[in-house]
């Protein structure tokens, strides 16, 4: 017998305001679509609202991973750590610029890295870089993982996917390593649709960059192409197509006015999902920091021992019911590209922890009532509730 489904509730929904839309058709509207003034006043925004000295606007978030890599001018083949419980494409990123990638075991606390895991695996594999994932917006100890991997924070990427709003202690995600990277992809906390940003204190580094995204052009079209303008540009750096554009940007900058409220309303529905489900007997809830901020992208359950379904279970009984899931992530080792490229893996946290995790809805559209909806099927499916 099939429950009969109350109300759907998506496991995920890109809010674009009134005012985003609007900018939007003005950008179309004006004749001038690509890379332009409006791009470079996102980036300013952006920026501020960081905390950060410059911000780089690129195409997405593995496109900036990949462009604050090659900055870095590593010799080919050099060791990068990163999580193996993270976005396939970070992983990715590492290996087009020429990189390898280092996978290492991620914390069964925090889900991402821990030092004594870095440590190892930096003196193993003589570590010359390290991407850091904050993952699901936990802001993660950016200068004593730094430390325990024998770098500096010129050495780091910290990949802030799931980062924006978090704060490290007193330190905003964004103004702690040399090169931050966000995506705005359409789920994100701040849902553009596509496209990514790096940040950094450091201007040159902020200039290569912007010219690296655009094929290492010393120039870009709006330049050459506006009143009073010449067409020539030269090409000094190593450059890839990954620029963001105006119409992005005009999206980007009004959607910008909403992030502090949104952010606010993510805090307020992981509070609601954790008074609701903490004393469900089988699941761990999402941790949180000692200090600093979580910037609660996703809200990650562990469905263990204890609960009646496994997370496959719950996930197949909460479709039934309407509700949408996901999985953040499968361990990248898992996947037949990465382990004909490194080998097998001895991964065993990671191994682990896959077979529980369970990313609930959560985005600012969510009501009240619906998180409560979420909340009343899982605690009746504890109960061995009809499946």
């Amino acid at each position: 017998m099939t429950t009969q489904v109350a109300r759907q509730v998506p496991f995920g929904a890109c809010d674009i305001t009134p005012e985003a839309r609007s900018a939007a058709l003005a950008v179309l509207e004006s004749g001038w679509v690509t890379t332009g003034p409006l791009t470079r006043e996102f980036e300013r925004d952006f920026a501020e609202w960081v905390g950060a000295r410059h911000a780089v606007a690129v195409s997405s978030c593995t496109a900036a991973i990949e462009l604050s890599l090659r900055a870095l001018q590593l010799p080919p083949g050099s060791a990068v750590l990163t999580p193996t419980l993270t976005f396939c494409g970070a992983v990715q990123a590492i290996v087009h610029a020429g990189l390898r990638p280092v996978l290492v075991d991620v914390d069964d606390l925090t889900l991402t890295l821990n030092e004594h895991d870095v440590a190892a695996a930096a003196a193993r594999h003589d570590a010359r870089a390290m991407v850091l994932q904050h993952m699901a917006g936990y802001p993660v100890a950016v200068a004593e993982l730094t430390a325990a991997a024998d770098l500096t924070q010129d050495d780091v990427v910290e990949d802030a996917a799931h980062g924006l709003g978090a704060v490290i202690g007193d330190i905003p995600v964004g103004t702690a390593s040399t090169s931050t990277c966000f995506s705005f992809y359409a789920t994100k906390n701040l849902p553009i649709g596509e496209g990514g940003a790096i940040t950094t204190a450091d201007p040159e580094l902020a200039d290569r960059l912007r010219a690296s995204s655009l094929h290492g052009m010393s120039r870009d079209a709006w330049r050459r192409y506006r009143p009073g303008g010449g067409w020539r540009y030269s090409v000094e750096l190593d450059g890839m197509k990954a620029n963001f554009t105006d119409v992005q940007a005009a999206i980007a900058t009004a959607q910008l006015a909403h992030l502090g409220r949104w952010q606010v309303r993510r805090a307020e529905l992981a509070a609601r999902y954790d008074a609701a489900l903490c004393e469900v007997s089988g699941l761990r809830l999402p941790p949180r920091p000692v200090t600093g901020r979580h910037a609660w992208h996703l809200y990650v359950l562990r469905v263990g021992k204890g609960f009646p379904l496994d997370r496959d279970g719950l996930a197949a009984a909460l479709a039934e019911r309407g509700i949408g899931t996901s999985v953040h992530f499968i361990p990248v080792h898992h996947f037949p590209y990465f382990r004909s490229l490194l080998g097998p893996q001895d991964l065993p946290v990671a191994d682990r922890v896959f077979e529980e995790l369970l990313s609930l809805p959560l985005h600012p559209g969510l009501t009240d009532d619906d998180v409560d909806q979420v909340c009343e099927h899982i605690v009746d499916l504890s109960r061995g509730g009809m499946q």
